[in-house]
């Protein structure tokens, strides 16, 4: 099954890859003889799917999370090895949608008001004065 991240980006079946293991944590006997940890990887420099761009923009924004050019996100919440491949599909569908996504608007650098520079200096001087009560008296 195709994986659909965005109407520009979907990704075919088979540059998907699959790898299965047993999962972590309480299960009982099921978990010792089921396979349900999903591991799922693509390989970003390798895929026909990406325009130029989108491999350029990609490779930058996951920089972090790429080995050798594959991103890889696990599954591993569900006792179902189906209910997994579900959730590492979406994982990766939402970390690549959330990648591709334009640059939020440029912040403006402000200065603060002139209000609010008084409201700090007054905070400033209460924990100051509540600093001053707590010390020793001085043996003068």
């Amino acid at each position: 099954m195709d994986l659909e991240v965005s109407p520009e980006l979907t990704i075919p079946a088979q540059e998907l890859g699959w790898r299965f293991s047993r999962s972590r944590g309480p299960g009982g006997q099921h978990v010792n003889t089921s396979d349900s940890r999903v591991e799922l990887s693509w390989h970003i420099s390798g895929s026909l799917a990406l325009t130029d761009e989108q491999r350029m923009r990609l490779l930058e924004r996951l920089d972090r999370r790429l080995v050798s050019g594959v991103v890889t996100v696990a599954a591993s919440e569900q006792r179902s090895q189906l209910r997994n491949r579900e959730i590492a599909l979406r994982k990766l569908a939402e970390l690549l949608a959330d990648a591709l996504a334009p640059d939020g608007p440029r912040r403006r650098a402000t200065k603060p008001t002139r209000g609010s520079g008084r409201r700090w200096l007054a905070v400033k001087e209460q924990r100051s004065a509540t600093k001053q009560q707590r010390r020793r008296p001085a043996d003068d």
